[in-house]
C-alpha cells in the first residue's frame, strides 16, 4: 500500500510568518505533527511520503502515485483542505481524512472516503483492520480519550527539515481550564494526560538523531497542566538529557498564566532550556474574563505575573481578545495599556470568535447568533456571530488597536519594556540556535538600512539595546523581524 499525507496550506495569518520567512530562506515555521505521528502507526511494510503544501507544490504525479491519501488540518486550512481533496477525488485516489476540523464537523465534508474522527491512537487501528479485511467503514470515531504512553514517536524520515523554523514535540493533550471560547477540552478533555518521562526524552533523542538541533515548539495547549510529574519526572529528566548533549534545543510552549505562582517550576523550565512562552491573557477586564469562565485569570495583578516570567527568562507571547458581551467601548484602550505596559512584545489581538464544539457556539447558538462558520482565524477582522456591541464600532475599533499597537512607535516601546524585564539564559545553546539569530541579525539590519517606515525607530533601539543590553541584542533582533510580519498583517486589515 502507497500511502501519501498532505498538508494543506495555510493562507497569511499571526503566527505563521510568512512574510518574513523568505528572509531567513525558510518555507514554513513548523511541521505538521499529526500526520507524521499517524505515519508512524501504519503497517511497516506500507510506503509513504508526505507532502507539505506550505514548503512545496502538491503535483498530480505525487496523487496518482498513492493507492490512499490521508489529509488532516484546521478550519483555517479549510479552503485548501477541501480544493485538495478535489483534485484527489478527480484524480480516482480514496481519500482519508481526520484531525480537529473534520472532528468538529464531520457532516461538513462529504467528500472524503473515510473520516477518522478524535484521536487516532483510538480510531485508526479500527479502520486498518477493516481495510485489511475489505470492508472498511466511512466514519470512525470514538468519545474515549486514549492513554497517549502508547503513542509512536513521530516519523522525522518524511520532513525535508531544512525548510522549517522549529519542529514540535506534544507531551500533554487536554487541559484543566473550561474556557467557554475554547474547543481543546471539547477535543481533548479537561483531564491532562501525559507521556511518561522516559517516552518524550525517547522522542527527543529520536529528533536529536535525525539531525535536529534549534528551536523546539512543545505543542500543549497548556504544559503545566500536570505540575506534579513535571516538577518531579519530566523536566528534571529534561535538564539531565539537554546538558548531556550540550543543549541542542531551545523549547518553547503554552502555558496558563499561574506559572508565575510557581517559582520552583519556572526555575525547572529555564534549566531544562525554555526560553518562551504564550499566555492566554484574553482581557484585562474581570466582567469579561467571568463570562468566558477565564477563572484562573481573575482577581491577580497579570502585569505583575508576565513580568515574574520574563525575569525567569521566559518571552512571554499572549493571546488577548475584544468582543465580549461585557465589553464597553473602552476596552481597546484598556487592552493597548495593558498589552504596552506588560512589554509582552508579540500580542496577538483577535475578535472573538465561536468555535465549533464550544460552549460558546452552543450558547450563542441558542440566542440566534449565529450567522456563519468561523474562520478559523481570529485576527482577520471577521465575526461569525451577532456581539452585543455595534459589529461596526467593534470592527473599526479592533483594527485600529492592531494597527496601533504594531505602528513602530509603540512596537519600540514596548520592546523596550520588554528588555528592561528580561533575563537572558545563562545557558550556551547548540550552534543551530545561535546560527537562526545571527541569520535573524543580518536580514532585519539590511531591512533596516533600507526600510523607511519605522526606520529611526528601528535603529534608536538598536543602539539602546547594545548600550545598555549587549547579551540581549540577538533576542531584540529576532523580535524586530517577528515585528515586521506583524506590521505586514496589520496593514493589511
Amino acid at each position: 500500500m502507497k500511502i501519501l499525507l498532505i498538508y494543506p496550506e495555510f493562507p497569511v495569518t499571526h503566527w505563521n510568518f510568512k512574510h518574513v520567512l523568505k528572509l531567513v530562506a525558510k518555507k514554513a515555521t513548523e511541521p505538521p505533527l499529526g500526520l507524521i505521528t499517524v505515519a508512524s502507526m501504519l503497517p511497516k511494510d506500507w510506503e509513504r511520503k508526505l507532502v507539505d503544501m506550505n514548503v512545496g507544490r502538491l503535483k498530480d504525479s505525487d496523487i496518482e502515485w498513492a493507492d490512499m491519501v490521508f489529509i488532516s488540518g484546521m478550519i483555517i486550512q479549510k479552503k485548501s483542505f477541501d480544493q485538495t481533496v478535489q483534485r484527489c477525488k478527480k484524480l480516482g485516489v480514496r481519500v482519508v481524512a481526520g484531525g480537529p476540523m473534520v472532528t468538529e464537523q464531520p457532516e461538513n465534508y462529504p467528500e472524503p472516503d473515510h473520516l477518522i474522527l478524535n484521536e487516532a491512537e483510538i480510531t485508526l487501528l479500527p479502520f486498518l483492520e477493516d481495510l485489511t479485511a475489505g470492508n472498511p467503514k466511512r466514519v470512525y470515531s470514538s468519545d474515549v480519550f486514549p492513554d497517549i504512553t502508547s503513542t509512536p514517536i513521530p516519523d522525522w524520515s518524511l520532513l525535508d527539515m531544512k525548510r522549517y523554523v522549529t519542529m514540535d514535540l506534544q507531551y500533554s493533550r487536554g487541559c484543566p481550564f473550561n474556557c467557554e471560547f475554547c474547543s481543546i477540552t471539547a477535543l481533548f478533555g479537561h483531564r491532562p494526560r501525559v507521556k511518561t518521562a522516559q517516552q518524550f526524552i525517547a522522542e527527543l533523542e529520536s529528533l536529536y538523531n535525525a539531525g535536529w538541533c534549534g528551536h523546539v515548539f512543545i505543542v500543549d495547549d497548556n504544559f503545566i497542566g500536570n505540575k506534579r510529574y513535571l516538577k518531579s519526572d519530566l523536566l528534571p529528566g529534561i535538564i539531565e538529557w539537554q546538558k548531556a548533549h550540550g543543549y541542542p534545543f531551545s523549547f518553547n510552549t503554552e502555558v496558563s498564566i499561574n506559572l508565575a505562582d510557581d517559582e520552583e517550576l519556572m526555575d525547572l523550565m529555564a534549566d531544562s532550556g525554555f526560553t518562551a512562552c504564550f499566555v492566554g491573557i484574553e482581557t484585562p477586564d474581570d466582567e469579561s474574563l467571568s463570562e468566558c469562565g477565564k477563572t484562573q485569570n481573575r482577581g491577580i495583578n497579570m502585569i505583575d505575573s508576565v513580568k515574574r516570567m520574563q525575569r525567569k527568562g521566559l518571552n512571554v507571547s499572549a493571546g488577548f481578545i475584544v468582543g465580549f458581551d461585557s465589553d464597553d467601548e473602552d476596552i481597546f484602550e484598556r487592552q493597548f495599556n495593558f498589552i504596552q505596559k506588560s512589554g509582552i512584545v508579540n500580542a496577538m489581538v483577535g475578535l472573538l470568535s465561536a468555535p465549533f464544539g464550544t460552549r460558546l457556539y452552543k450558547r450563542l447558538e441558542a440566542e440566534n447568533r449565529i450567522i456563519e462558520d468561523p474562520s478559523g482565524d481570529n485576527v482577520d477582522g471577521s465575526l461569525n456571530f451577532k456581539p452585543k456591541m455595534n459589529p461596526d464600532i467593534l470592527i473599526r475599533n479592533y483594527k485600529s488597536l492592531v494597527k496601533k499597537i504594531y505602528s513602530p512607535k509603540y512596537f519600540m516601546e514596548r520592546l523596550a519594556t520588554f528588555l528592561l524585564e528580561y533575563k537572558i539564559s545563562d545557558i550556551k545553546f547548540g550552534k543551530s540556535n545561535k546560527n537562526i539569530v545571527s541569520t535573524a541579525v543580518r536580514v532585519f539590519l539590511r531591512l533596516g538600512i533600507f526600510q523607511s517606515k519605522g526606520k529611526r525607530c528601528f535603529w534608536k533601539t538598536i543602539r539602546t539595546t547594545i548600550t545598555k543590553y549587549p547579551k540581549k541584542i540577538t533576542t531584540a533582533v529576532t523580535l524586530l523581524v517577528y515585528g515586521l510580519h506583524f506590521r505586514k498583517v496589520a496593514d493589511k486589515l
